[in-house]
């Protein structure tokens, strides 16, 4: 990189085409834009690719923005339309067919598919070669014709790659390609080129199912005399089984993954793993991905999805997350849904209990299933599994409890020393006595530490819930 490169500002874009949600692969591919130029003090900006309007809808562009919000990605400046600046790529046609790198070809699709078919049967190349290229305006018909690039025939074009390495295409293999259609509209090569530049894109980071892209967009940037952005065309993502990415491999929208209730923050990290790699560093912050992140650190071979390591890696972040940043996790996923809201005692015994949720939940569904015990109410009901603990004997027990507990000091060393007395009384191990616990506590068999639930819901619920079991006949 020259010195006028590097203090050229970062400026980085994701280009996605609003015909559906934002795809994971999609998610990948902004978030690797973002964190490049956020780490250098750069810009990340936002263009809807919506020229086909056939498919494109503003719903889509809507799914695209939330998800690209919910995951975090801040993006500078308005989400540009590329269908909105038509007038500007025809401009730029037009100026190319002044200065001759670009010429009308009023050849039809009849002429072209019988060039084509005759090249075939002749074992030619059916690339097609238009005759009008070299006509001079004055024998021009008053007829239809798009405008095509007049690409170099002899030589080659190179694309130096920040993942790839170079990629060499000898001219001779590229056709002319059109640029405006004869209705007058640009096609996608056309337009790309003219806003990446006109927005000031420096580096594309791109999936490098666009790689064959780059030597034709390469020519326009030629042929204008605009300066090439650094490209990098990152691996595509493939299922486990090592075949492309599709619903066979089930989820493949952000939204998904948010209704799931991996937290963002998980999700930023597994995914930045994805054909990226700092060492051997696995888990890691937002900061420290910002740090490290840089294009030498990608891949060339295929990223795989693998669900379980995102919820390994799921679980990791809930457990780094301070009690607020789990209740503000919680919030936003319950906010995906409309449910009903926590009462103010039911938020203060979730915060009271995030310590001894967070470490074995790997997602937010599983850290509030786990907090069933803190968010009911009285009286509890046990399901099937959890009664099948609560016989006369077990409730004889807890009565015996009780009047321990009423006067231990509430601390987990108190409250191990209550049960030791009951289990010794008893000659039976703690498990004897947590199986009625949890049921009398939680209504359930599978649960945090009874120590954990006693210590949450404090002496008076604990007491409460242990004598409405006991009460029961």
């Amino acid at each position: 990189m020259t010195s006028s490169q590097s203090e050229t500002p970062i400026v980085t874009r994701f280009a996605p085409s609003p015909t559906g949600f934002l795809h994971i692969g999609g998610a990948r591919t902004a978030l690797f834009n973002w964190l490049y130029a956020r780490a250098r003090g750069g810009k990340f900006v936002l263009r809807i690719e919506d020229t086909d309007r056939a498919r494109s809808t503003p719903e889509a562009t809507q799914a695209i923005l939330d998800g690209l919000t919910w995951l975090g990605l801040d993006w500078d400046g308005d989400a540009i339309s590329q269908f909105e600046r038509a007038d500007r790529h025809a401009e730029v046609a037009h100026t190319m067919l002044a200065q001759g790198t670009a010429y009308k070809c009023f050849a039809s699709q009849d002429e072209i598919a019988a060039f084509r078919d005759a090249a075939k049967a002749e074992g030619r190349s059916t690339l097609y070669l238009s005759p009008w290229r070299d006509v001079p305006e004055a024998e021009h018909p008053d007829a239809p014709y798009v405008v095509r690039l007049k690409a170099p025939r002899d030589g080659e074009t190179r694309v130096n790659d920040a993942v790839q390495g170079t990629v060499v295409v000898q001219n001779a293999q590229l056709d002319d390609m059109i640029l405006l259609r004869s209705d007058g509209t640009p096609t996608y090569m056309l337009a790309v080129v003219v806003d990446d530049h006109d927005m000031g894109v420096t580096h594309v980071i791109r999936g490098d199912d666009h790689l064959n892209n780059a030597s034709r967009q390469e020519q326009i940037y030629a042929a204008m005399g605009w300066s090439v952005p650094v490209w990098a065309h990152i691996p595509l993502i493939h299922g486990a089984d090592g075949k492309k990415l599709s619903k066979r491999h089930g989820a493949l929208g952000i939204e998904d993954y948010a209704a799931m209730g991996y937290p963002a923050a998980a999700l930023r990290n597994y995914l930045a793993r994805l054909g990226w790699s700092h060492g051997d560093d696995e888990i890691f912050t937002d900061a420290q991905a910002l740090e490290w992140f840089d294009l030498d650190g990608i891949g060339k071979a295929p990223a795989r999805l693998d669900l379980k390591k995102l919820e390994h890696t799921s679980g990791q972040h809930i457990a780094m997350m301070t009690d607020d940043e789990a209740m503000a996790a919680v919030d936003a996923y319950r906010s995906l849904e409309p449910v009903e809201e926590f009462s103010a005692t039911q938020r203060q015994t979730l915060q009271r209990a995030m310590y001894c949720l967070k470490p074995s939940a790997r997602t937010i569904p599983q850290l509030i299933e786990k907090a069933e015990f803190a968010l009911t109410s009285r009286p509890i009901t046990p399901d099937a599994k959890a009664a099948k603990a609560l016989d006369a004997v077990s409730r004889g027990i807890l009565i015996e409890l009780t009047p321990h507990l009423q006067t231990a000091s509430w601390s987990r060393d108190a409250l191990e020393e209550a049960f030791g007395i009951i289990t010794d009384a008893h000659g039976i191990g703690f498990g004897k006595l947590a199986g009625p616990l949890r049921a009398v506590l939680a209504g359930r068999s599978v649960t945090p530490s009874v120590y954990d639930m006693m210590l949450v819901l404090g002496r008076d619920e604990t007491l409460a819930r242990i004598n409405d079991a006991s009460a029961e006949t």
